[in-house]
């Protein structure tokens, strides 16, 4: 499976082809969550991720970003294929880990 980026297409990655006229998604920038579910950055946290730029706009509230993902395919994907290892709880225990780590 892909970064969430690709999956999309939208070209808002660091270096993407959208990035310098729309700005770069904090998903594909996001180092604490590389690795997360097999992803780079946060491509695979993007719902996680304050800030992310979903559907070519950012979403206002918590409430707003969690109807945004919940009729997004990517999520869905995500959410279907890794089940309870979707989840801000594994995200969180996986940079907590990771900062134990270095």
């Amino acid at each position: 499976m892909e970064n969430c980026w690709e999956f999309k297409n939208c070209g808002r990655e660091a270096g993407g082809r959208k990035a310098d006229e729309k700005g770069v998604c904090p998903a594909s920038t996001y180092e604490g969550a590389d690795g997360f579910l097999g992803g780079r950055n946060g491509g695979r946290a993007c719902a996680f991720i304050t800030g992310s730029l979903c559907c070519e706009t950012l979403p206002g509230t918590v409430r707003d970003k969690e109807k945004n993902c919940e009729a997004c395919s990517f999520f869905n994907e995500l959410k279907y294929f890794h089940g309870r290892d979707f989840s801000i709880a594994a995200l969180t225990k996986k940079i907590k880990h990771q900062q134990e780590v270095t």
